[in-house]
Formats: structure tokens, C-alpha cells, sequence
């Protein structure tokens, strides 16, 4: 049995990581441990394609039009104030000022961060971090007759919140800062799923649900599940799990409390740096 260096708790295993935008960080925390990263992008965030309707909505919230925010991301955030910078500059200290005064409710921590750098914070933030503990949240509030913005992401409409605030008497003003597009070349996410069927992978560290969807896209899903059995499955909160178990894969590692990436890297610790390859 080969002897397990206590600074580097991750040494010779192998952690495939299908990041996108923090890809570098999530693999340079793995490899200070010890690990090999197999990097695999298999997402890109990018502008929406059209900035018209999002320049739109940020009109109207900066005109008051909202007396309610959901922010379901940071990145969502991050995306709307780029817009405002390369198209509208002039609305940048109205969008800031609103902020302020309206009602924000966050989806998680991670929005919290990006007011922070504005000077300001979320009124209340969902725990879970889903939709479902947002329409938890938003049912201890009255919404009849309220106007609440609601920052989405992707193509996704979000069916479950948007029948919620019908239901509850609201005017939903949807906004999708940003798209996904496929980053990764199919070879490469190929060659991924050759290398855990020929268990030359340790683990595979899934972040975003994106990822699950993108690769359940690309290949035979009976195939690609035992691919994934063959391997150390972890996924950085509770979407991402519930994303896996819908395709019929049970992740071994998921974080307990804080859905970043730091506890993460620290729960693949706990499940492979005990044990030798």
C-alpha cells in the first residue's frame, strides 16, 4: 500500500473536472493536493446572443419597474452589469441605486458575492439553494399585485418559479443575462468517457447541471452510466445530485452544508485521500 503524503492527501489519483469558467481554480485547488487533473470543459458561458431584451429589462428596472429581484446566480448578476457597461453606461448608477431598494431574494450565497463588491447585500438568501427553497422562501410574503424581476440563466424558462408567482399574483419579469454553449469538442468528451470505462479515472467532479445534460447528450446513456460506475461520482450541491439521479447515477460525494468549490476539493479528500489507488 502506497504511503499517503499528509500535504498532498490526493497524490496519484486522477480527478476529471468537466469546469468551465473557474476550471482553472477547481483544478489548481486539486493539484496542490496531489491529484492529476483531467481537464474537460464541457461548458461555456457566454452574452446572450441578442442584448436587446436584456437591455430592455434593465430599463425597466431602472426605471422602478420591479419591486422584487430573484437572483438565482452570481454570474447572472455579473453578466447584467457587463451589459450595462458595453451598451448603457449611463444606466450603471440608476441599476446600482435600485438595487438597493428593491427586495432581493438570492438562490444560494453566490449572488451575495457580487452585490458585496457593489456595496450592498440580499435581503434574504434560499436555503436550499434551488427553486424550490426560493418558492419556499417567497411563500412567507405576500405577492399579489407585486413586480418581481426574475434573473434567469440559459434557455431555461424555470416553469416551476413562473407558475409559482402566476399562482401567487405577481407580474414575472424574466431576464437571461447569459447563454450556455458547448465548449468542448465531442472527441475530447469521447476520450473522457473511454478513459472511466478503462478506469483510468479516479473521480469526476460535476459543478453544474449543464455538465450532467451535456454529456447524457452526447452519448448512449447506458453506456455513459457505467462509465460513471466505474468511478467516483461528486457533485458540488444538491441541483447538481438531483440532475445525476435523474439520469439513474447516485453521486458518492456531495458537500453537506457549503456548495463551493474549497468543500468540494475537501470531500474528495475525505473519499479518496484515506484509501491507496
Amino acid at each position: 500500500m502506497t504511503e499517503i503524503d499528509s500535504d498532498r492527501p490526493l497524490q496519484n489519483r486522477r480527478i476529471a473536472v468537466p469546469e468551465s469558467r473557474e476550471l482553472d481554480v477547481f483544478a489548481t485547488l486539486l493539484e496542490r493536493r496531489g491529484a492529476s487533473v483531467l481537464r474537460c470543459p464541457l461548458v461555456d458561458i457566454r452574452d446572450a446572443p441578442d442584448s436587446g431584451p436584456v437591455l430592455e429589462w434593465l430599463r425597466t428596472f431602472c426605471a422602478g419597474g420591479c419591486d422584487d429581484l430573484l437572483l438565482f446566480t452570481g454570474e447572472g448578476l455579473r453578466r447584467l452589469l457587463s451589459v450595462i457597461e458595453h451598451h448603457a453606461p449611463e444606466l450603471h448608477e440608476n441599476f446600482v441605486a435600485q438595487l438597493s431598494t428593491v427586495r432581493i431574494i438570492a438562490r444560494g450565497p453566490k449572488p451575495g458575492r457580487v452585490l458585496r463588491e457593489l456595496g450592498l447585500k440580499p435581503t434574504l438568501v434560499a436555503d436550499p439553494a434551488t427553486t424550490a427553497g426560493m418558492i419556499a422562501l417567497l411563500q412567507t410574503f405576500d405577492l399579489n399585485g407585486r413586480r418581481v424581476g426574475v434573473q434567469l440563466y440559459g434557455t431555461e424558462p424555470n416553469t416551476l418559479m413562473m407558475d409559482y408567482l402566476a399562482g401567487a399574483g405577481a407580474q414575472a419579469l424574466p431576464v437571461w443575462p447569459y447563454v450556455y454553449a458547448d465548449a468542448a469538442a465531442d472527441a475530447e468528451v469521447l476520450a473522457l468517457i473511454e478513459a472511466m470505462h478503462n478506469d483510468q479515472v479516479d473521480a469526476i467532479a460535476f459543478t453544474s447541471l449543464q455538465q450532467v445534460e451535456r454529456l447524457f447528450r452526447l452519448t448512449e446513456p447506458d453506456r455513459l452510466r457505467q462509465a460513471l460506475g466505474r468511478t467516483v461520482v461528486a457533485a458540488i450541491g444538491p441541483v447538481v445530485a438531483d440532475a445525476l439521479r435523474v439520469h439513474g447515477v447516485e453521486p458518492q460525494v456531495v458537500p453537506e452544508e457549503s456548495y463551493y468549490l474549497k468543500p468540494l476539493t475537501q470531500a474528495l479528500i475525505e473519499r479518496l485521500g484515506s484509501t491507496s489507488p
